[in-house]
């Protein structure tokens, strides 16, 4: 996604072309994912969109420049007032402070204010796997609501790459035929295009075999391995939907998605072993403390035994 003309109509000529070399920028020298550039956009759109109101006139890069603190605390108050979460307040933030750091840094503009803003302060939050025993019949009935065969095995497929490897829903959904596991690895690009080998188990290439053996459309190597019933590539959106059903035949938790499935597959590692090197290798985690926040279901799954379990807790 990029910048909507909408928008840029709202720019004046000079900050036009400061977003349009932005968004290459990140597309081109960051190889952020689609995901972040979507989101960036939106935050970038949001702000210039109120500061031309705000100031009733196309917004320059002289404006930004001078774009005073409150100016930002206004925005991000409308924001809140519209209800948007901490979270995504923060993650607006994190957007405009990248354009404008990237300006700086081109000898464009420098606006002071924009580094005395402080981000909302976030909960604390800790992964929400599923137990095995759900994860286990998550696998299992996949294929079972689908209208058509193919698509049964499609979703079963894509369920047990995310469970046996770990994969985030979107690097499962980049995949090619061209990248198929070979020699029991399959190699995965992940955050920032950074790519990772992930062993993969007997039951996912299992489940992709059978998938792949009676999907209807030709298979090359350049073509998605997921694909939808029109053969494009297959959207986040419909593996969420079969989630969904899935979580409402079987009587899953609201924690029941995609998402939760590598959750599932790092927790059940760390309970049976493995240590967080190896965890966060498989993740392909940045930084460790990220991977630390499995230690903290454990935790609280210890905690939860010892008080049904202790005569006097």
């Amino acid at each position: 996604m990029t910048i909507k003309q909408e928008t840029l109509i709202l720019c004046a000529p000079d900050l036009q072309k400061q977003l349009q070399d932005w968004q290459t920028y990140l597309r081109a020298e960051k190889n952020v994912s689609r995901h972040t550039l979507r989101a960036y956009a939106g935050d970038v759109t949001h702000f210039v969109k109120f500061l031309s109101g705000h100031n009733g006139r196309a917004i320059s890069v002289s404006d930004l420049s001078d774009a005073g603190i409150r100016e930002f605390r206004a925005w991000m108050s409308r924001k809140a007032m519209d209800g948007t979460s901490n979270a995504s307040r923060a993650r607006s933030l994190s957007g405009i402070k990248n354009f404008l750091g990237w300006m700086d840094k081109q000898g464009v503009m420098h606006n002071a204010a924009i580094e005395s803003m402080r981000s909302p302060k976030l909960p604390h939050k800790i992964p929400r796997p599923l137990h095995e025993v759900q994860a286990r019949n998550v696998l299992e009935s996949a294929q079972d609501l689908a209208k058509e065969d193919w698509v049964g095995r499609r979703d079963r497929a894509l369920f047990t790459i995310l469970y046996g490897c770990g994969l985030r829903i979107d690097e499962a959904l980049s995949l090619n035929i061209g990248d198929l596991p070979r020699d029991g690895y399959i190699r995965v690009t992940g955050k920032g295009r950074k790519e990772r080998q992930v062993p993969v188990i007997d039951i996912v290439e299992k489940n992709l075999g059978l998938y792949l053996e009676s999907c209807p459309f030709p298979a090359e190597d350049s073509r998605a391995i997921f694909l939808g019933t029109k053969g494009e590539r297959l959207n986040q959106g419909v593996a969420q939907k079969a989630m969904r059903n899935l979580r409402t035949t079987l009587g899953l938790p609201e924690n029941a998605t995609p998402h939760a499935l590598r959750h599932s597959f790092a927790t059940h590692l760390l309970q049976n072993g493995a240590n967080l090197r190896e965890i966060q290798e498989l993740l392909g985690h940045a930084s460790l403390s990220t991977t630390q926040r499995y230690t903290e279901i454990n935790a609280e799954e210890l905690l939860k035994i010892y008080r049904a379990a202790h005569p006097r807790a």
